[in-house]
């Protein structure tokens, strides 16, 4: 199994076999969740992340 490391051209991912999860209906999960917490090491992207959603 081949991981997609550094890899951000979807079409590349799919055909040359790469291991992708689609995790998109996981956001309205996120959404509804009484309280939200993400834990990552300082100045990793908290923000971008939060700001996406």
């Amino acid at each position: 199994m081949k991981f997609a490391y550094g890899i951000n051209d979807f079409r590349s991912i799919v055909t040359e076999g790469y291991f992708y999860v689609d995790r998109t209906d996981k956001i309205y999960l996120l959404e509804g969740a009484k309280s939200q917490l993400f834990i990552r090491p300082r100045r990793f992207g908290k923000s971008l992340l939060l700001s996406m959603l």
